[in-house]
């Protein structure tokens, strides 16, 4: 089950990964409120950045999934 500050965390991740350039402060302060350290706010940006990164190099360079990955 997800707990509150779980969710305050996924929610800034995925507005962090689908509308980057609407972050505000108060993101950060609705973090903090949740509980998490400046570290751990650092550590969540940190990869969830990598992740989008990674996925975009990927995307960018038509890298195919293995076929362990694909649906079946």
């Amino acid at each position: 089950m997800i707990n509150p500050a779980q969710m305050t965390m996924l929610d800034y991740a995925a507005k962090l990964t689908e509308r980057p350039t609407d972050m505000i402060s108060e993101d950060i302060d609705r973090l903090r409120e949740a509980g998490f350290s400046d570290r751990a706010i650092l550590d969540i940006n940190l990869i969830v950045a990598y992740f989008a990164y990674v996925n975009r190099v990927a995307d960018g360079l038509g890298v195919e999934l293995e076929d362990y990955w694909e649906k079946k």
